[in-house]
């Protein structure tokens, strides 16, 4: 089997790509070779190439097909538009990433389906996804274009370690904080329900639905089936990281109010509300599919890696000192409040 990953070094393409040389399948990667370093295998051959600039990439595919294009790197129906363009007639299977944080927000049912309508007044980023799947149905339903829609939900790997509130430089200043005994932020009271897969569970799911004529105009969640409080996955952290951990709860929606980051989009749109995924038609399609990796495995697992590798310890004092400020002025709030 041949396939192509526009992307492929990503936190969840990087997973689908190991798998797929582990299983021999004829792999090319198509990107602009930023980090082409992390794939270290001969087998995979690389297409050098910007997507957008269409006009090279046309050039470049111009003699080739294949039996599976994934594309990880599209947010705009722009994007699919162009991938038609380029990959009509000479491919068996179009893949498309979309995302889970497109469900239906505020949720109607925590616990989610394929049928969950889409719906997400927050985020700019779930809308444009919202975009994209319903340009790529369209194509299906007229042109024919064979497409699979994916919806992953919150995926993490070694490199980087999954978190509710964090700031632009990622995760590693919490942990920092963690280690020094300093109070993490947790959104909310700590209580909503969520869902962390690790990226190799993630894509067994994934290479299963690659080649897979069942898939063919089809929507599928990929999650693990465990779930989690937001309490419960701060507190696997600190164990991991060997430390006691001192909480402090903030509301979304204050978070948002005095943070320059998306909050809430990333929040109130997402991570605030509590989901339980329902894995039944990625079963029915990929009947040997199990998440086997428990959040406190996985994420030992990233812990030790980043321990190990200085080069994603990536500091953040900007968002270290916001912190210190959003739990004085509360604290402040609090004691003022007591004194009246």
């Amino acid at each position: 089997m041949k396939a192509l990953l526009i992307g492929g070094t990503g936190t969840i393409s990087l997973a689908i790509s190991e798998l797929l040389i582990e299983l021999g399948w004829e792999l090319y990667l198509l990107n602009r070779a930023t980090h082409s370093a992390k794939i270290k295998n001969d087998k995979v051959k690389f297409i050098t190439c910007d997507i957008n600039d269409e006009e090279k990439a046309q050039k470049l595919l111009e003699t080739m097909d294949f039996d599976v294009v994934v594309d990880f790197i599209a947010f705009v129906p722009e994007h699919l538009e162009r991938d038609y363009r380029l990959f009509e007639g000479k491919t068996k299977q179009f893949i498309f990433i979309s995302s889970a944080s497109a469900y239906q927000k505020p949720l109607s049912d925590y616990r989610i389906t394929e049928g969950t309508p889409l719906s997400n007044p927050y985020w700019e980023y779930s809308r444009n996804k919202i975009a994209c799947e319903d340009y790529l149905m369209k194509m299906y339903r007229d042109k024919g274009f064979p497409v699979t829609i994916v919806r992953p939900s919150h995926t993490y790997s070694n490199r980087s370690i999954p978190l509710g509130v964090h700031g632009n430089n990622g995760s590693w200043q919490v942990a920092k904080r963690m280690l020094e005994g300093k109070p993490v932020i947790i959104h909310g009271d700590g209580t909503s329900l969520w869902t962390m897969t690790h990226n190799s569970d993630f894509a067994k799911g994934f290479v299963g639905l690659m080649g897979n004529i069942h898939a063919l105009g089809e929507t599928v969640q990929i999650t693990s089936d465990e779930t989690l409080t937001w309490n419960q996955i701060y507190q696997t952290i600190a164990d991991a990281l060997g430390v006691k951990l001192n909480p402090f709860y903030v509301s979304s929606s204050f978070l948002d109010a005095c943070s320059d980051q998306d909050f809430q989009g990333g929040l109130i749109g997402d991570k605030a509300n509590s989901v339980v995924f329902d894995n039944s038609k990625l079963k029915r399609l990929v009947p040997s599919y199990m998440a086997t990796t428990r959040f406190d495995q996985g994420i030992r697992q990233t812990i030790k890696y980043i321990l190990e590798h200085p080069e994603y310890q990536i500091s953040d004092p900007l968002f270290d000192k916001w912190c210190d400020l959003v739990i004085l002025t509360l604290n402040n709030a609090i004691t003022q409040i007591k004194s009246k």
